[in-house]
């Protein structure tokens, strides 16, 4: 059984059948933990999908801004070139 005697393998048999097995509080508790992880998968998933359409809108937006900025300079040079 490699380096560990047999109360090493027994304590870690007792460990696991603690926190994975019976109808006892701690198995409960890893279901709820198991729960609780999926939903943060869920907001995780939800918030990269309202980041891609953040990301979509801000091109169109630096794109309009900056063709004004570029009419109202040729406007200024029309003027003073005049």
């Amino acid at each position: 059984m490699g380096t560990f005697s047999i109360w090493h393998w027994l304590v870690v048999l007792a460990v696991v059948l603690v926190l994975f097995g019976g109808k006892g509080k701690i198995s409960s508790l890893m279901g709820d933990f198991g729960k609780g992880l999926k939903s943060f998968k869920k907001g995780m998933k939800e918030d990269e999908e309202d980041a891609v359409q953040v990301d979509e809108e801000l091109p169109k937006e630096i794109k309009s801004a900056s063709e004004d900025v570029l009419d109202s300079t040729t406007d200024k040079d029309k003027a003073a070139n005049g």
